[in-house]
């Protein structure tokens, strides 16, 4: 498996990833706020049913193995940038993106802005609104100033939080956290759902079962969005249920 980078903006920073070779199309994994995809999607690649496809574990900017330049905006719409950047490095065209909570929502915005870059999105639990509740992780790190998350609630939420979460959290740059978190409470307009319901490609959206129901489950299946409530899982489907994610993963690729 090969490391390899792409530069993301004018100073040269480098948005990077883990690429296992083979045929197309690549499927391309990305994570949510504070993690890593790696971690995340790497034993669902090596599945049988999945095993031997291109695939690519990338790494947010500020995240991971990516650099983590102070000055950079770290939105929703920045992130999706840096990805692209990546996918014409990489020369990878109409790939299946599985993409986890924040990734799933930069995928969205990857997908709407770069439509040929995107074949197919596998999204779980992706955030698809505007200011989620104040127990999401994402609002609690937004609810800082940023210079006080850097100084003090940074190692707060560490503490606080699970330790798989805090494992890769740990590896994320403090300010590249925050301004994320911030980035996803704020949302886009028109709104993240809205773009999705919009998307020609194919859609599948995965809701784990102990979750809770899905919001606007049934527009969005109007919509063309296949919906999978995958049972015995949460919000980290990928290890909750992996085979359940795997199937959803192979689907009609």
């Amino acid at each position: 498996m090969a490391i390899r980078e792409a530069c993301f903006d004018v100073k040269g920073s480098l948005i990077r990833w883990t690429e296992s070779a083979g045929p197309g199309p690549a499927r391309v994994y990305l994570h949510g706020l504070g993690a890593a995809s790696a971690p995340y999607h790497a034993h669902i690649a090596a599945r049988p049913e999945l095993a031997g496809r291109r695939s690519l574990f990338l790494d947010l900017p500020g995240h991971g193995l990516s650099d983590r330049p102070a000055d950079f905006g770290y939105a929703l719409e920045d992130h999706a940038d840096a990805v692209a950047a990546a996918l014409d490095e990489a020369a990878v065209r109409q790939a299946n993106l599985v993409a986890h909570s924040m990734g799933g929502s930069v995928a969205i915005v990857l997908a709407q802005r770069r439509p040929d870059l995107v074949a197919r999105l596998v999204l779980t639990e992706a955030n698809l609104d505007a200011h989620p509740p104040r127990t999401a992780g994402s609002s609690q790190i937004a609810a800082y100033e940023e210079g006080h998350f850097v100084r003090e609630g940074h190692t707060r939420v560490l503490e606080q939080t699970g330790p798989l979460w805090a494992a890769t959290m740990r590896l994320a740059d403090p300010i590249a956290l925050h301004r994320s978190a911030t980035g996803l409470v704020r949302g886009t307009s028109p709104t993240l759902r809205a773009t999705l319901m919009r998307l020609p490609m194919e859609r599948t959206y995965l809701q784990g079962g102990l979750s809770g129901q899905l919001t606007g489950h049934d527009e969005l299946v109007a919509s063309g969005v296949r919906v999978v409530v995958v049972p015995e899982a949460g919000h980290n489907v990928m290890l909750d249920n992996p085979a359940a994610f795997a199937a959803a993963v192979v689907g009609q690729d």
